[in-house]
């Protein structure tokens, strides 16, 4: 995080401060139904994107970045986190 002072219009607005959730999106898989309901454990559902391939970010359910996912080191080791590469313009969308 940035150390810098929060601009004046931040400070005096009570909604900066209101969390939200970010859903991260890793892919999508669409099985058939007779093949869902006969997985168990240890089952492998293969999803349409590749480990690199870019994780998608939403809001409320509209898309607002796109970024590789990362495994954190040091005290957070194993933590998974997502480097930000994209980051929409709400007015216009990605790009």
């Amino acid at each position: 995080m940035d150390n810098e002072a929060p601009n004046t219009r931040e400070q005096g607005n009570p909604f900066t401060s209101v969390p939200i959730e970010i859903m991260v999106s890793v892919g999508h898989a669409r099985p058939l139904i007779k093949d869902l309901v006969g997985l168990g454990e240890n089952a492998v559902l293969t999803l349409d994107k590749r480990v690199e391939d870019p994780v998608e970010l939403y809001v409320g359910g509209t898309l607002v970045a796109r970024g590789q996912l990362e495994e954190m080191n040091g005290d957070q080791a194993g933590q998974l986190a997502v480097r930000l590469t994209e980051i929409t313009d709400l007015q216009s969308g990605l790009g």
